[in-house]
């Protein structure tokens, strides 16, 4: 990533903020839209929590640009969960697709080809960094101990079984 890609990434960000609770909202649709798989992931009475947990999280790996020392570690725990949660390869390809598609849609005008690209550089990198985490031995236990315990997911993630 450039140092003119985190730039765009975090002054676009700032464009987005003031209609950020609509835009999450678009993003889940545009999620469950293009991948319905992804539905069972969440329950539907929290999807609320979840929209605000997806906020908090893009807002502080944007912030985190500025520090990837101190980001990887997190995003990499963030990737651990979302393996126990049941989360594949796939899924980040669909959950990529619907934030491009929904920062596009949010952006307007601002959404250029430069912009996307700085997007899809910073997801590509985050995504990457999770999906090692999540293929970790000690992510793998983790979701054995899940799925032995009686947990909600039906099988391990096929991320984990790499």
């Amino acid at each position: 990533m450039t140092p003119g890609q985190k730039r765009i990434v975090q002054e676009t960000w700032h464009s987005l903020v003031p209609i950020a609770d609509t835009a999450a909202e678009l993003f889940y649709d545009r999620l469950f839209e293009v991948d319905p798989t992804t539905r069972l992931l969440f329950a539907p009475e929290n999807l609320r929590d979840q929209r605000r947990k997806l906020l908090q999280v893009l807002a502080a790996a944007v912030r985190g640009l500025d520090d990837l020392n101190s980001l990887v570690p997190v995003v990499e725990d963030l990737g651990r969960r979302h393996a126990r949660y049941g989360v594949t390869e796939k899924h980040y390809e669909s959950v990529g697709n619907a934030l491009l598609w929904t920062l596009e849609q949010g952006l307007g005008p601002v959404w250029t080809v430069e912009t996307r690209a700085a997007w899809s550089e910073v997801y590509g990198l985050l995504s990457a960094i999770m999906q090692r985490a999540a293929a970790s031995p000690s992510a793998i236990d983790a979701t054995d101990d899940v799925v032995s315990k009686g947990g909600s997911m039906v099988s391990r993630p096929a991320v984990a079984r790499a």
